[in-house]
């Protein structure tokens, strides 16, 4: 079995966590960056565009685009529950991208979040059962949360 990870996406994506005692109830930004390790088996078919790899890593880049990096960047996420923060972008009209989710925007729960996205669309090639095991979400240079089921 061999693991593969692609640090890719980046975003540039608001968020409060309105509980927080301390800073972060406030709203406020990040540069997140997102990376996913796949497990299986190194394809051995020759000559196809695959041999030796799990899978290209083009491929994961443009499901993490697709899935994260279109869907968040540029945008503010916020907590359903958060109705203060949601009246409040709600007044800043059309012009603003906001994702309301049914959970806190922590970087634990967006680890998880971003997990359940792109899961499903890591399709195995050639028997080679492969598996999103892990996604990493780092908020700042010192500070990420990784989801594993």
């Amino acid at each position: 079995m061999t693991t593969i990870i692609r640090r890719f996406v980046e975003t540039d994506t608001g968020h409060r966590v309105p509980n927080h005692k301390s800073k972060c109830r406030h709203m406020h930004g990040h540069r997140y960056r997102f990376e996913c390790e796949i497990e299986g088996d190194v394809v051995s078919i020759s000559g196809v565009s695959e041999e030796g790899m799990l899978m290209d890593f083009s491929d994961v880049s443009k499901i993490l685009n697709e899935k994260i990096h279109d869907v968040i960047d540029h945008s503010f996420i916020v907590y359903e529950g958060d109705k203060d923060c949601i009246s409040a972008l709600k007044i800043m009209g059309d012009w603003h991208r906001t994702i309301i989710v049914p959970f806190i925007p922590t970087a634990e729960n967006l680890a998880k979040w971003a997990f359940e996205q792109v899961s499903p669309e890591i399709k195995n090639n050639y028997d080679n059962k492969l598996k999103l095991t892990a996604m990493h979400v780092r908020e700042t240079p010192k500070s990420w949360a990784i989801w594993r089921p």
